[in-house]
């Protein structure tokens, strides 16, 4: 499927999904997350959703187990987090809706939400067969606790 709600009002999709602002309208998306942003990948960008209401955000990542994505779990799980208060709805997409996006939604729920990696992967799967690479999955199991996932602990 091109698109999948993978946790409430928060949505992972291919780049055809991306680039189809009719569908984009009828989720009522208002926030972007573009995992594979940059000029020889998809180069949507703010301007391409000038006609749209969203917010957009891009990450200029390659789906290699080499590239360091880790940098990008903390803002990628505050732009959703912050678009979820806000009663937003999500789209976070790569090329395939697959390894990139799949990994910095993991991220978001590891951090914002307190789950656990294979938590994580549990509910997406439910919904999307996310397949982040080797190196993604492999970040996202040394990714250091936040100050949220210390928040959860001590209240939980």
């Amino acid at each position: 499927a091109p698109v999948s709600q993978v946790w409430p009002n928060l949505y992972i999709g291919d780049e055809s999904v991306a680039r189809d602002k009719s569908t984009l309208s009828l989720l009522g998306v208002t926030h972007i997350l573009n995992a594979a942003a940059g000029r020889h990948r998809i180069n949507t960008g703010q301007l391409f959703y000038s006609d749209l209401e969203v917010e957009y955000l891009g990450v200029e990542a390659s789906d290699h187990p080499e590239f360091n994505l880790q940098p990008y779990f903390s803002p990628a799980a505050q732009f959703i987090e912050s678009a979820l208060k806000k009663n937003g709805q999500v789209l976070v997409h790569c090329a395939m809706g697959v390894s990139r996006s799949g990994a910095l939604v993991l991220a978001y729920l590891m951090i914002s939400q307190g789950l656990s990696l294979v938590e994580s992967i549990i509910a997406v799967r439910l919904n999307r067969d996310i397949a982040p690479n080797s190196g993604f999955l492999e970040q996202l199991r040394n990714c250091p606790l936040t100050t949220l996932d210390i928040q959860y602990s001590i209240t939980a």
